[in-house]
């Protein structure tokens, strides 16, 4: 019996060590990290319930487009690549255009394009939701849309007075002659 005992000693010796080498905390291999993609524009769909039109519009990030009497105004917008499972989000903040003029944050939050349901702006008239992010933008950017400060302006700053305080200017039309009026000689019949 001595050999047996020896040989089941043996044996619960390495079961063990086996057992309590797979019982050790093992650190988990980190999955792989993948980077989100900041993008400058989001793309929303938006509802007008009354007229059952769907529009597709897109947002800079930190600019503000009004839809309907909504005012959407996305802050971030991530993505990420295209070789992984899409995941793309956006923090909106909404606010309403109230009758009396007034504005009225809505929707203050995070928008999930892959869960349109679960964060969509439902106002009475208007639904808006998160359909993606995007690089580019057929919209032009907003620094695009502005004059470029180092062209001079040309009379823009300056109010045009109304035409009745202004001075008559004699001025030919295309023919050489003067035009009527322009001698400053008043034609309105006074009967």
């Amino acid at each position: 019996m001595s050999r047996l005992s020896t040989g089941l000693f043996a044996a619960a010796s390495v079961l063990a060590a086996s057992t309590a080498a797979l019982a050790a905390p093992q650190t988990p291999a980190a999955p792989p990290v993948s980077e989100r993609i900041t993008n400058p524009v989001a793309e929303f769909a938006g509802i007008d319930k009354i007229t059952g039109r769907i529009i597709t519009f897109d947002v800079y990030i930190d600019e503000t487009v009004q839809f309907g009497a909504l005012q959407v105004t996305p802050r971030v917008c991530y993505s990420r690549p295209d070789t992984e499972q899409p995941k793309t989000d956006s923090f909106v903040e909404v606010d309403e255009i109230t009758l009396d003029r007034k504005i009225r944050r809505i929707f203050t939050g995070w928008m999930f394009a892959e869960s349109p349901g679960l964060n969509a702006v439902e106002h009475a008239v208007y639904d808006v939701w998160l359909k993606g992010c995007k690089q580019k933008s057929d919209v032009p950017p907003p620094t695009a849309a502005k004059a470029d400060p180092a062209e001079p302006k040309t009379n823009a700053a300056k109010p045009k007075a109304p035409a009745q305080e202004q001075p008559a200017e004699t001025a030919p039309d295309a023919t050489g002659d003067v035009a009527p009026g322009a001698t400053g000689d008043d034609t309105t019949d006074v009967n």
